[in-house]
């Protein structure tokens, strides 16, 4: 599927940790996919929604390593990027969150982070998490079947 021609019919994205990865590291497989989509953000085309897991998982590594660098540059993703909403997670996302795990059978960050996208009227998610794929209460795009 081509990522332009998707992101013509969504306003707002959520994305999920292995994106912003992508993207911070500028990783060689996903790079021109993930350019896109900040391109669109950069550009006001659309707007994206981040959560405290995306955040938390971004950050664990470079944490670990004691890495400052990588520590800001995440978090100048995902709390002040251009057209990027940080939401927080409250006892309704929660609520959300556990209904779309008992119905769908994922891990609590996963659904976690569809709460927050549906909370936050997204229209797609973006993620490499192909288990994710049996969601229907919204567009779910995998980044390894996405071309530039």
């Amino acid at each position: 599927m081509r990522i332009n021609k998707l992101l013509q019919t969504v306003t707002r994205l959520f994305l999920d940790t292995a994106p912003v990865i992508y993207y911070a590291e500028k990783d060689v497989r996903y790079l021109s996919v993930v350019d896109t989509i900040f391109d669109y953000l950069d550009s006001g085309r659309m707007q994206a929604v981040t959560s405290p897991v995306t955040l938390a998982e971004c950050l664990g590594v470079p944490y670990r390593l004691s890495q400052a660098t990588p520590q800001q540059v995440f978090s100048d993703i995902i709390i002040n990027g251009t057209n990027v909403i940080f939401a927080c997670i409250d006892d309704n996302t929660a609520t959300v969150a556990a209904e779309l795990r008992a119905r769908y059978n994922i891990s609590l960050t996963a659904a976690l982070q569809v709460a927050v996208a549906l909370q936050n009227d997204c229209e797609a998610f973006l993620t490499n998490d192909m288990t994710l794929n049996r969601i229907t209460e919204l567009n779910i795009l995998v980044l390894s079947e996405l071309e530039s």
